[in-house]
């Protein structure tokens, strides 16, 4: 049934792939305005609240861009998935102390997926080993936590024995031998939002040493150590899709979190980028997009000058000594508005493209002779990252 269902999604996502693989920031204009002028018009014609609204209806959306995308729809309805939830642990408020709500809330509906398991658990990229903790007094079970930074671990240590949990921390790197080793055949792996190839390790070492289970819910998908995509089944392998890492972030182009302040200041850097972006090309003469790297979000709360003449530095770009400001802030905001276009045609393909890769860790796992499920382990407005593999060997 999962193999069935990537093999679907594979193929309508390499016929479509024009429409998703592209890089909004590199255009000055709306990349598919010669190849769908009337769609472009539609786009410009709505105001930015009008388009927002679209963005977060995923049925409206499928609708509104059916007469040029018609397989909308299906790839919609084949990146739906059912709940993977069980009953979340009754505990003592205390042992939340120390722990945002959300990610508490997040903790406890993971613990309660897990599946039946009487032995030992491993956590993987643990932190503070809050998950671990939890699994560990609820199941009555020894969990081992694997952990990169030692100050983390040295909290985890504090907080195990004030609650009295069977947890052993250990200070680590997950990509070498010595966490690979951790990894014992009794174990159940667990991992709530690793990111990118820390996930993907963990995949290859439980099938690699036959482990009993692992239950993880991805992250970060773009955090890799190539420039593209390595897929991890044989189904992924023999397809035509080549991921970079600018497709990889497409999934992550949703938030569900953010407030009002965090959402201004995320509009006002994509403006002030894109009127950088806009001047360099100016400046320099050369029609091309030229990255800046991020940087600490305090830089956007100085003058628009500043910010260009940091990235100029950064770029080696010389500028004039006067920047008209407030000439290339409505480049910027133009701009701004083109990208929020296309980024609502990417959009279409976010879930669907998200659910790609989760099935092709999902085959992976069952080409080793898993019984594998996929689902979400929590309602989206939780987080957006809400989707569960869960395996167990028979």
């Amino acid at each position: 049934m999962l193999a069935q269902r990537f093999a679907r999604l594979d193929a309508l996502l390499t016929a479509t792939a024009s429409w998703w693989q592209t890089q909004p920031y590199h255009h000055t204009r709306l990349c598919f305005a010669d190849e769908a002028p009337e769609l472009a018009a539609a786009l410009l014609a709505m105001d930015d609240e009008a388009v927002q609204r679209l963005d977060a209806e995923g049925d409206a959306l499928c609708d509104f861009l059916a007469p040029w995308i018609p397989q909308g729809h299906e790839l919609h309805a084949l990146a739906r998935l059912s709940p993977l939830v069980g009953e979340p642990p009754e505990v003592d408020p205390f042992l939340a102390r120390h722990t945002p709500g959300r990610k508490w809330s997040q903790i406890l509906a993971f613990s309660g997926a897990l599946p039946p398991h009487e032995g030992p658990w491993l956590e993987w990229c643990a932190g503070k080993g809050h998950l671990g903790r939890l699994v560990s007094l609820t199941r009555q079970q020894a969990v081992t936590s694997l952990e990169w930074q030692a100050a983390l671990c040295e909290e985890g240590r504090h907080l195990a024995e004030r609650d009295g949990a069977r947890q052993r921390f250990v200070q680590g790197d997950a990509f070498t031998a010595q966490a690979a080793d951790l990894i014992q055949a009794e174990h159940h792996a667990m991992a709530l939002h690793a990111c990118g190839e820390l996930h993907t390790t963990l995949i290859e070492q439980v099938a690699s040493r036959q482990a009993r289970g692992l239950t993880l819910s991805p992250c970060c998908y773009h955090l890799i150590r190539g420039d593209h995509y390595r897929p991890l089944s044989r189904a992924g392998q023999g397809s035509a899709l080549r991921l970079g890492k600018s497709d990889l972030r497409l999934p992550l182009q949703e938030t569900v979190t953010a407030g009002a302040r965090v959402r201004r200041l995320r509009e006002q850097e994509v403006v002030w980028r894109l009127a950088f972006d806009s001047l360099q090309r100016c400046v320099r003469g050369c029609d091309a997009y030229l990255p800046v790297p991020n940087t600490q979000k305090s830089l956007f709360n100085g003058r628009f000058s500043d910010f260009c003449r940091w990235a100029a530095e950064l770029r080696g770009v010389t500028l004039p000594d006067r920047i008209d400001e407030e000439h290339w802030l409505a480049v910027g905001r133009e701009r701004s508005a083109q990208v929020l276009r296309m980024e609502l045609v990417r959009h279409l393909f976010r879930r669907p493209l998200e659910l790609w890769l989760v099935l092709d860790r999902a085959l992976r796992l069952e080409e080793e002779g898993y019984r594998v499920e996929i689902g979400e382990f929590c309602e989206r407005p939780l987080t957006p990252r809400n989707i569960l593999i869960r395996a167990v060997r028979p």
